[in-house]
């Protein structure tokens, strides 16, 4: 007897490797994606310019990390002594206009850098409805808490997403991810986020039947909506996974994405990450030097993996036993 429908995606033509670039982008899941990717050392960039929640803003910012282009002085606002730019997270605020320039250009340049040498792209849409600067007609990212009457709010047609994810595909050559965001976003209202996240569907549908052979789907939301069909995997707002939540539709990723080979590694990858980040009793002791030995010869039978962390943390903790 089955209590629950199970997703299971189909596995892809591609597969990501050790030896792949991964930038990831978009909603808040974009940065959990990338965390787990991350922590089993994959090589990943996750959200240059900070969090992205709608299609426009995804776009604009790949299309500026593309185009190596910066803020001007004339698009950045003062709010509360710091410097800040709609299309940027506050994260990239600063209290002189020319460091928050830098700053924001620095950032271009890290998601130049993540842009240009991806292999895949992985882009999470969290919301089809976006804010307008009324004064300038211009899609925001982030609004900074300005006043509302500042903004008009529109929610965008599947033309305007499909339009949208077309010059995402355009500005990068490599395969893209195409993901909803699992996060319900409440605050528009059940129905119009339940509108919202069909609206983005019925796009990247479109664009992954008319650019297959680079793009393909995950479905992040569905296996949340379906699968976990359960408050329990809901964090207390109601609104975000749980760790646990996360951590299933992660590992579906894995399930899909990766190549057997790729999945035989991981184990014995997170076993390296989980022992360079043990704290012995006592580290002067033989048996944690026989330790610390162990760990470099494993590091050592796999040069395709980036353990150059785990690799030095080791080491001194020989040179300190010395």
């Amino acid at each position: 007897m089955k209590f629950r429908t199970e997703i299971t995606p189909a596995r892809w033509r591609e597969s990501i490797g050790y030896d792949d670039t991964i930038l990831s982008l978009g909603s808040c899941f974009a940065n959990n994606i990338a965390a787990k990717l991350a922590e089993r050392k994959f090589r990943v960039v996750a959200s240059p310019t900070g969090i992205l929640f709608n299609p426009a803003s995804i776009a604009l910012a790949i299309e500026r990390m593309a185009e190596l282009k910066a803020p001007c002085e004339e698009e950045l606002i003062e709010v509360g002594g710091r410097w800040l730019s709609y299309d940027f997270h506050s994260d990239f605020s600063a209290t002189t206009k020319a460091e928050a320039i830098a700053t924001m250009q620095k950032a271009i340049e890290v998601g130049n850098k993540a842009l240009t040498t991806a292999n895949y792209t992985i882009i999470t849409l969290g919301t089809a409805w976006v804010y307008r600067l009324k004064s300038s007609g211009e899609v925001v990212a982030n609004c900074h808490k300005q006043p509302h009457q500042n903004f008009s709010r529109e929610l965008l047609s599947v033309a305007d997403v499909v339009e949208m994810l077309e010059r995402i595909i355009k500005a990068t050559q490599s395969h893209i991810i195409f993901t909803v965001s699992p996060v319900r976003h409440i605050g528009e209202g059940a129905e119009d986020n339940s509108l919202s996240k069909s609206i983005l569907r019925v796009a990247i549908a479109d664009v992954c039947r008319r650019y297959s052979e680079r793009t393909v789907y995950f479905p992040s939301y569905e296996i949340m909506l379906d699968d976990l069909r359960d408050y329990r995997f809901y964090a207390n707002d109601l609104v975000h996974p749980t760790q646990m939540a996360v951590d299933y539709i992660a590992d579906k990723f894995f399930e899909v994405a990766l190549s057997n080979q790729v999945k035989e590694f991981m184990p014995k990858v997170l076993q390296i990450v989980k022992a360079a980040s043990h704290r012995p009793s006592n580290p002067a002791s033989e048996e944690h030097k026989l330790f610390c030995r162990k760990q470099l010869d494993a590091i050592a039978s796999m040069p395709e993996i980036n353990f150059e962390e785990e690799k030095r943390y080791f080491e001194q903790m020989l040179q300190i036993n010395l």
